[in-house]
């Protein structure tokens, strides 16, 4: 079998809640899927191991390329991957760096004899947030970071404006759709914390939500009203009927009632970008227009740090306050009521 053909076999599969590298049987294949289960035996989230997953797969692909196997890789040959990486933006690069990185840790780990090729630079200027942690939190030191790395431009989160907002709800054809954008929007969530919430989660009386963060950290988030009203119509008049405990579910197709997955909803915002006419209109852009609105409603940097576990009952009842009056739409738009009219079948996105 020729190195391209073994290149080409290689892929990344799901297995039993994770993704390993299959395709090929080889030592260096089983060290890669040792290091992805070591991940998620750490707890890592799931779109991280997905990244990685895909990051060692481009990595292997290039060392099949190369005819190099994991135990001959040094320095040099890090900088020409390195160099084959170019095109990419910085940050995708970075991310594969540092996937190739920790499978080189893993394997040091394993077998203190082994070299670890990736060179050490001087330690990070701050201990990070998980490392100050714990009861010997305050014994953390900044951790060497290597320098192989591309040099990452460091631009501001840009937000929606209101009227980029206000198109954007107003292409949205279903109150599940709604719902996911509204929490996005006045509550500052995360994608993944959407997907990840449970019908069981959601306090439709009081306006609040049990929302797991990253790292497993839950926090207590308010809920605008309006949005609370969307998502209590979607779970009265629209959500299918079925056991899964998941708030989101598919609507329709063979899927239908299953929870619904990061691919379903790229989907779903991806065709309302479109139909909208708002090419910036991505999740994180509605997070980001949360902070924003708080920023402009005059909260101060502590208690904007929404992506942080809540840190009290003040904080929680100023966030609530503040959702009330966040000027990023007009709320009086009647283009933001639900229509009737469903977009029909065939255009729709299955999700």
């Amino acid at each position: 079998m020729t190195a391209t053909t073994r290149t080409t076999r290689l892929q990344v599969l799901g297995r039993d809640g994770g993704w390993v590298l299959a395709g090929v049987d080889s030592e260096d294949l089983r060290l890669v899927n040792d290091y992805l289960g070591y991940l998620g035996d750490r707890h890592y989230a799931p779109g991280t191991r997905r990244s990685y997953a895909f990051d060692l797969l481009a990595f292997c692909r290039w060392l099949l390329e190369q005819q190099l196997r994991i135990a001959a890789v040094d320095t040099s040959a890090l900088l020409r991957f390195l160099a084959s990486c170019q095109g990419l933006a910085p940050a995708t690069v970075n991310r594969r760096l540092s996937a190739v990185s920790g499978l080189f840790g893993f394997r040091t780990m394993r077998e203190p004899t082994a070299t670890n090729p990736m060179p050490r630079g001087p330690a990070a200027r701050r201990v990070s947030a998980s490392q100050r942690e714990g009861l010997l939190g305050h014994l953390a030191r900044p951790q060497p970071r290597s320098p192989l790395r591309a040099r990452q431009p460091r631009p501001l989160p840009r937000g929606l404006d209101g009227a980029e907002v206000t198109a954007f709800l107003a292409s949205l054809r279903t109150w599940r759709d709604k719902a996911i954008a509204g929490l996005m929007l006045f509550s500052g969530l995360r994608s993944a914390e959407v997907l990840a919430l449970r019908v069981a989660d959601v306090d439709v009386a009081r306006g609040w939500a049990l929302v797991a963060g990253k790292g497993g950290r839950e926090r207590r988030t308010p809920i605008d009203g309006e949005v609370t009203g969307w998502v209590q119509t979607y779970l009265l008049a629209e959500r299918p009927d079925t056991d899964i405990g998941a708030l989101f579910v598919v609507a329709k197709g063979p899927h239908r009632g299953q929870p619904l997955t990061a691919a379903g909803l790229r989907t779903i915002f991806r065709y309302h970008r479109e139909r909208a006419g708002v090419p910036a209109a991505h999740p994180h852009a509605l997070r980001h227009s949360f902070g924003t609105a708080l920023a402009e409603a005059g909260v101060d940097l502590a208690a904007r740090t929404f992506s942080t576990s809540a840190s009290g009952q003040n904080r929680w009842q100023l966030m609530a306050s503040v959702c009330q009056k966040m000027p990023i739409i007009d709320r009086s738009s009647p283009q933001l009521a639900c229509s009737e009219d469903r977009t029909p079948a065939s255009t729709a996105p299955h999700p």
